[in-house]
């Protein structure tokens, strides 16, 4: 089976909203980059981050469901168990413990993506090229800013991984604006 691909055909039958399609290449593409940091698998690493938020819109008012009904859709299709595991565990609302590199980086990891649109929104231009990691570092001591971000799972990539945020954030923004005109931005 080619995963990518049917990952997208999951995502166009589940997803409407095209700003959570470009979260999740977004988090795709941060997820291989991650993946070649640590020598891990990046296709497997990659499908993590592409599905992770793939029952969002059917759980969007029941968060505590969240991604419950995605593994199940996950597990039905075959998608590997390290994927979908990964997948499980990346909401702290869940309360489930990441054990794997792999969980530990979709966890902690992920959310910062969305930070980093935020930051290129209220650039002058709206462009990721305009974003540098000096003012994401400055955005993020901001409490009002982007307060939707959970600021304390992203700065776990710390104790997780051994990324500390301006690590963290150089590699997102790289993996970003690699994809910057996939994410319209």
């Amino acid at each position: 089976m080619n995963y990518r691909q049917r990952a997208f055909e999951l995502i166009n039958q589940y997803i409407k909203n095209e700003n959570l399609k470009r979260h999740l290449l977004a988090a795709e593409n941060l997820m291989r980059h991650l993946a070649r940091k640590f020598n891990e698998d990046e296709e497997i690493w990659a499908l993590a981050g592409l599905l992770h938020d793939l029952d969002w819109e059917l759980t969007k008012e029941t968060p505590e469901k969240h991604p419950l009904i995605a593994v199940e859709i996950l597990e039905k299709e075959g998608f590997p168990q390290e994927v979908i595991s990964a997948i499980k565990k990346h909401n702290h609302l869940q309360g489930l413990t990441p054990e794997t590199y792999l969980e530990k980086a979709l966890y902690s990891c992920e959310e910062i993506t969305g930070f980093i649109v935020a930051v290129a929104l209220v650039m002058p231009n709206k462009k990721l090229s305009e974003v540098t990691v000096d003012r994401i570092l400055s955005k993020f001591k901001e409490p009002s800013f982007a307060k939707g971000v959970n600021r304390e799972v992203i700065l776990q990539a710390k104790e997780m991984l051994g990324l500390d945020l301006e690590e963290l954030a150089t590699i997102a923004l790289q993996a970003m604006q690699e994809i910057s005109d996939q994410l319209g931005l």
